[in-house]
């Protein structure tokens, strides 16, 4: 409940680029992973960033609109 963005990336990966088996070795699951990174952000559209890849929306000079809702609830003012 700490970090939501964190681990909303690695259940994707997990899911969706099958980082949640059992690997051989440690060189193949090292591999998995940078594999799986790059394509998460250079290949895989993300609603958040108007169906753009991460690195193509980082690289934007035009600004992004937002999809997504700010769950987190405003701290109560201070009594003046």
């Amino acid at each position: 409940y700490e970090n939501p963005i964190a681990e909303r990336i690695n259940g994707i990966l997990k899911t969706e680029f099958q980082l949640s088996r059992i690997f051989k070795s440690r060189p193949e699951a090292l591999l998995a992973v940078k594999s799986a990174v790059e394509a998460y952000n250079n290949v895989r559209p993300h609603m958040s960033c108007s169906n753009l890849t991460p690195a193509y929306a980082h690289q934007s000079t035009e600004p992004l609109m937002k999809h997504w809702k700010n769950r987190r609830k405003k701290a109560p003012s201070p009594a003046q």
